[in-house]
Formats: C-alpha cells, structure tokens, sequence
C-alpha cells in the first residue's frame, strides 16, 4: 500500500519554549526523509506529533489525505514506530520480547525470529535475558523489528545510537532497500548516512526550513 504522511503549519511549544513554527514536510512511498537539528530542536517531539502522540500547538497532521484523528487506526495498521529507548522488558529474553511485540500487530512465529535476531548479529542470544545484554545488543534486539514488521511507514527516533560500525552498515543498507521496495521511513539522527535511497530529503530543525 502506498503511504503519503503530511504536516501542515505545525506548531509546537512545551515549557514556554517555541521548537517549531509554521512547519510544512511531506513523505510518500519510497522516499526518506531525514530530520536533524542541535539536540532539544524538537526532533523527538515532531516524530511524537507525526505518530498521534502529542498533539501540535497548532497546525494539522494528515495521513493519506485524512485528519490524523480520523486516520488513526488506519495510521496505526500501516506504521512501525521505534522510540529512542529500546522498549523492552529487560527480564524477558529478545524471543520473548519479539513475540509480544509482534503479537501487538502482526505475529511472528519462532522461526521467522530466530532469522532476524541472526540477521542483527545476535544468533545464539535468542534465550538471553535483555537485562544481560550490552546498550548495543539491546538496540539491536529493537531493530529486529525492522525484519518482521510487514509496516510500510517506518518512524524511527535516532535508531544508530550505541550500533557499532557494522551494525550501523547494515541498518543504512536495510532503510535505503526499504525505500526502494516502495516503504517510506522518517527518522531523526545525529549520524551522517553514507547510503540513502534516491528519494532522500533532510529536514533540519532550528532554522526556517520545510520539507515537501
């Protein structure tokens, strides 16, 4: 399915401190679109207004043309959102963590876990509580994520953090194939990306920008 996320005019202050004013993106279908800025720009916030999360001071979100309140459940089946914090429960192991995640959209069997655990370097990590694993293997757990979710509209909120050099390659690699085979990601990083679909935009915040 094809997926076109919209913000129009979006305002957004918290604690009497303006982050954004009158800012205007788009994303569809095979495009990335990358937002930047100095850390307290507002980069979390404006994914968290994008997914239903927050809501903006001012201005309108739209997903596939429809008001974000009324698109929500439509939102919801399409979209795979991955927060800054990893969003597991540490006693349970990464199978257990990746059955109830899925289990809250699309299930996935022990096999197809199993191959994307592998897929992310932690073969052999499958029954280990996450409580034992390092922040990069952690992460790494969360990104599996990214090789079961059927979700065409991936958001991800700084999703290199604590990935060491090959990790960070093969999520670049993932993202743009994603892209390209019709998917469509926001994400926000610090990171400066050596691989990116040809439909790649950046959106930096903190300065009179849009993307569109």
């Amino acid at each position: 399915m094809s997926v076109h996320l919209q913000g129009h005019a979006l305002v957004c202050e918290r604690d009497e401190r303006m982050l954004f004013d009158g800012l205007n993106l788009s994303v569809r279908s095979g495009e990335m679109l990358k937002i930047t800025g100095a850390n307290g720009a507002g980069k979390t916030s404006l994914l968290r207004v994008l997914v239903g999360l927050m809501t903006p001071t001012a201005g309108e979100v739209r997903f596939n043309g429809q008001p974000l309140p009324r698109a929500l459940p439509d939102l919801a089946r399409h979209l795979l959102w991955l927060g800054h914090a990893p969003a597991l429960k540490l006693s349970l192991t990464p199978l257990e963590n990746l059955s109830w995640l899925c289990a809250l959209g699309a299930p996935a069997n022990r096999i197809a876990i199993h191959a994307a655990l592998a897929t992310v370097g932690l073969a052999g990590y499958e029954d280990q509580p996450c409580q034992r694993l390092s922040a990069g293997q952690r992460r790494r757990v969360a990104l599996a994520r990214l090789y079961l979710a059927p979700a065409p509209l991936w958001l991800l909120d700084e999703p290199f953090t604590a990935l060491d050099a090959a990790s960070v390659a093969a999520l670049e690699a993932h993202l743009q194939r994603h892209c390209e085979e019709g998917g469509a990601v926001v994400l926000t990083s610090h990171h400066e990306l050596s691989r990116m679909p040809a439909r790649y935009r950046e959106l930096r915040l903190g300065v009179e920008a849009s993307a569109s």
